[in-house]
């Protein structure tokens, strides 16, 4: 069955407020949460970006029967042992409620350590060894690693008795057929069901065929129509560019910049802008039957009260009756 999660935005709220805005998504009936892991937002207009891992261990506490996951990039901004230092703690004190998403990360957050930025296959090369230095630690070895990272000598004393899954994150289908072969999972974003199943089946020729798959949806709901596109290009105009526009920018002043020009009329590729809540189930439905497994509703304007509310009484019961027959097809598709 389907999971519909909340997706906790670090670049437009404070922590605190997040926090708020979980306990209300689990009250909601919403069962998971997805935290970003920015040191930048993606504009000034968001303005925030609280450090995520500090976050994590009190959502989690306040909320005991959601489950979390973290977009991650282990390699510059992050040693990869520090990262399987911070899964593992979690995973050993929140048993079977947390598993971690890496991707091979953005300028944006990643070249503040002042490290050349590597070119896209150097980051992916990078990113495959940290996550192998993360799952020797997580089996008790003592790690010495000379490559694109570098390990001495480290032994990981705190473990939990069961690691947690590495989902791989992709935007390209080149990506994702490349994860499919060591990730445990998937992780990408909305966008039309065309280029959508792109990536699905990219993910599973590459070896992710029976792996869960997690979907980050950006969609903007609110009371009208117009001011669900006015708050999505408020918020989010700063992220509708191609793969390696958004990796390779560095300060949100840059990606204000690059957006100015970008119209409200032109974010349906990339943003579900709509008040009608059939719509956006809808549009939900065609994400399961693609065969994902869980679905992490970002709302990406302000008013995050009334989403978690409305689509905790119109949305979520409507997607948990319809799931038997979309399994039953998902099953024999």
């Amino acid at each position: 069955m389907v999971k519909i999660g909340y997706h906790s935005s670090h670049e437009q709220f404070k922590p605190s407020e997040l926090l708020k805005y979980v306990q209300l998504a689990e009250r909601a009936g919403f069962t998971h949460a997805l935290s970003s892991d920015h040191f930048h937002p993606w504009s000034e207009t968001q303005a925030q970006s609280g450090f995520s891992w500090a976050w994590l261990g009190a959502a989690m506490q306040a909320t005991p029967s959601l489950s979390y996951r973290i977009v991650c990039a282990p390699g510059q901004r992050y040693h990869p042992a520090i990262v399987a230092q911070a899964a593992a703690t979690l995973a050993e004190m929140f048993p079977d409620r947390f598993w971690i998403t890496v991707g091979s990360g953005q300028a944006l957050n990643e070249a503040i350590t002042g490290d050349k930025w590597p070119h896209k296959a150097d980051r992916n090369a990078r990113l495959k060894e940290c996550v192998d230095v993360m799952r020797a630690l997580w089996r008790g070895e003592t790690v010495t690693h000379h490559g694109l990272v570098r390990v001495e000598d480290a032994t990981l004393y705190t473990r939990p008795p069961k690691a947690p899954l590495i989902i791989g994150a992709a935007i390209t289908a080149k990506t994702a057929e490349w994860l499919g072969g060591w990730a445990d999972g998937l992780i990408t974003t909305s966008r039309p069901p065309e280029a959508l199943k792109e990536v699905v089946d990219a993910f599973r020729r590459g070896g992710g065929e029976g792996k869960p798959m997690l979907l980050k949806v950006q969609l903007s709901y609110d009371r009208t129509d117009d001011l669900a596109r006015q708050g999505a290009h408020e918020q989010w105009r700063t992220n509708v560019f191609e793969s390696h526009l958004l990796s390779d920018l560095r300060t949100p002043q840059q990606f204000d910049t690059a957006a100015q020009y970008v119209m409200p009329d032109q974010l349906d590729q990339h943003i579900r802008i709509s008040s009608n809540v059939q719509q956006h189930i809808e549009w939900l439905q065609k994400d399961i039957e693609l065969g994902f497994d869980e679905l992490l509703l970002h709302n990406v304007n302000r008013e995050q009260e009334q989403f978690i509310e409305t689509f905790g009484e119109k949305v979520i019961p409507v997607l948990a009756e319809k799931q038997p027959a979309l399994s039953a097809f998902s099953a024999n598709r």
